[in-house]
């Protein structure tokens, strides 16, 4: 086994009974990672200077064929179910130990670095890859060590090999098929196999994150977040993919702290990461600049994005291999993103969801009660492309709008944001970004334009005081009027031609609503309870 690189900690591989690899390249900066993609035909250069790869099969995350290992460290804290599924010890042992041999003899790549940009509670991080252009992913993704010095004595707390031609039989490993990513928080190793998709290894860390922090009383959050010409006006966006966590919170008239994952401290929020995963899927160069400008960059890693063959100019707007369409950059390629990644404690909370019935409001305030219930309800619509198989939106109840990487039980989080919530006065907003004028085939989605509109007046305390009416369902409180935009598109019910059949419709998306917290009535007040919809 031979090492080459600058950067190699002394606390080396052996630690984890990898012996007899080829060569394991060592964080490598960026240059030299393209070139090892280009060399190995992981990918290619596009016009301007992104590397563009193709992931295959998986062009989104696995949810199925996650599971996390129960073993007696983290077993009495998992809330354990149809979203966190157990492995045993034995099975994820001897998947490790096929892995390994599998190992023998290839090059493998290894990135040290971390997850959180405040140094209280940062972890450090290592993400071994079969890959480079993985390698270059985690270097884009994580949080980068400088410090040489600081680098040769890395030790990680948490480890993830990532082996994307490596497959499990599910016979033998008791998997669901062939690909697999399992968590072990006894060992703090993640292993990924049969699948190239990149998003599982940030995933895999944020999961990691989102155990270890609470039991710190740091809120972990699915979010992301901005503030004004101060850190004490920041805002959180809090939403599952596609809902425009990424878009809304890159504004060139606010500094973004990070757009998908963040912890909130006693003393203010900051960015687990050190870039930004973007989906790049007819991306309007107008109406989102500062992320259209860096799939024109170099260190920009585009996700199945079609390109000519000649010119090796990228098309964002063909969707042949996938709708999920994505791109990964450092963070420093949006130019108004702090490099720090902190601010202060959220000013204002807002909850995004992509209502694929067209029955929510566009914008309403939420109480506490309110803020709690619909936090624990998760309601969005995924979204095409986020998950395999998803090829239009599908209504979706997801805990905390991040079910898929909460281990905890959901209360756990709830509780901490409401806590949080109420210490610092943040106010809390429900946003829709769905369809608009009837559910998803028959309405629209709702304009970039007027959803900025109304993002814009919250953040700068336009609602503080505006009128509201009370829509009847889910008893939720729609300013009358917003500069710049419709009146008549903030009462949903005006929206449709046939109001019968809206009322329809928001029977049948009340009715899910119920059904959906019944899991949760158990641990919450009656006030909670009472904030849902009737």
């Amino acid at each position: 086994m031979q090492n080459f690189g600058a950067y190699v900690s002394k606390y080396g591989l052996d630690n984890l009974g990898i012996n007899n690899a080829g060569t394991v390249y060592w964080n490598l900066p960026t240059p030299m990672l393209y070139e090892q993609s280009l060399r190995r035909r992981e990918g290619v250069l596009a016009h301007l200077g992104p590397l563009v790869v193709d992931t295959g099969d998986h062009t989104g995350r696995s949810p199925n064929d996650k599971f996390i290992v129960k073993e007696p460290t983290s077993e009495d804290d998992i809330w354990w179910g149809k979203v966190n599924i157990s492995i045993s010890q034995q099975e994820f042992d001897d998947l490790f130990r096929r892995m390994k041999a599998y190992i023998q003899n290839r090059d493998i790549f290894v990135f040290d670095g971390y997850a959180g940009a405040d140094e209280r509670y940062r972890m450090p991080v290592r993400i071994i890859t079969e890959y480079a252009w993985h390698s270059m992913f985690a270097r884009n993704m994580f949080i980068r060590e400088l410090d040489p010095e600081k680098l040769a004595k890395h030790v990680p707390q948490f480890t993830v090999i990532d082996m994307p031609r490596f497959h499990a039989e599910p016979e033998f490993d008791g998997t669901n098929s062939q690909t697999f990513i399992l968590v072990d928080f006894g060992k703090k190793l993640v292993l990924i196999g049969g699948t190239e998709y990149a998003g599982e290894i940030k995933k895999s860390i944020f999961t990691a994150m989102n155990y270890y922090l609470p039991k710190q009383g740091v809120m972990a959050m699915h979010c992301s977040a901005n503030y004004g010409e101060t850190k004490e006006d920041t805002a959180l966006f809090f939403g599952l993919s596609g809902t425009g966590k990424t878009t809304l919170s890159n504004d060139q008239s606010r500094n973004l702290i990070g757009d998908d994952e963040h912890g909130w401290s006693d003393d203010g929020v900051f960015n687990f990461e050190g870039g930004c995963y973007a989906k790049v899927i007819r991306l309007d160069p107008k109406g989102e600049p500062e992320i259209y400008a860096t799939t024109r960059m170099f260190g920009t890693i585009l996700e199945n994005v079609i390109y000519d063959a000649n010119t090796r100019r990228v098309d964002l707007d063909d969707g042949t291999l996938t709708q999920n369409t994505r791109a990964s950059y450092p963070i420093t390629h949006i130019p108004n993103a702090d490099p720090s990644g902190t601010g202060g404690h959220p000013k204002n909370v807002l909850f995004l969801t992509a209502d694929a019935f067209g029955v929510l409001p566009p914008i309403s305030r939420l109480n506490k009660a309110q803020a709690m219930y619909h936090f624990l309800s998760g309601y969005t619509a995924k979204v095409a492309g986020t998950e395999r198989g998803v090829t239009e939106p599908i209504p979706e109840f997801s805990a905390c709008f991040g079910a898929p990487f909460m281990p905890l039980h959901p209360g756990e989080y709830a509780q901490l944001l409401g806590e949080k919530i109420e210490e610092h006065d943040s106010k809390v907003w429900l946003i829709n970004t769905g369809w608009t004028g009837g559910p998803y085939g028959t309405g629209s989605r709702m304009k970039l334009a007027y959803t900025r509109k109304m993002v814009n007046a919250v953040l700068n305390g336009d609602l503080d005081a505006a009128e509201t009416f009370t829509e009847p369902y889910f008893g939720l409180e729609i300013p009358k009027h917003i500069a710049g935009v419709p009146d008549e598109i903030l009462n949903p019910r005006d929206t449709w031609e046939d109001k019968e059949a809206y009322d329809a419709q928001a029977q049948k998306l009340v009715g899910m609503f119920i059904e959906n917290f019944k899991q949760f009535e158990d641990g919450v007040t009656e006030e909670i309870k009472a904030a849902g919809p009737n």
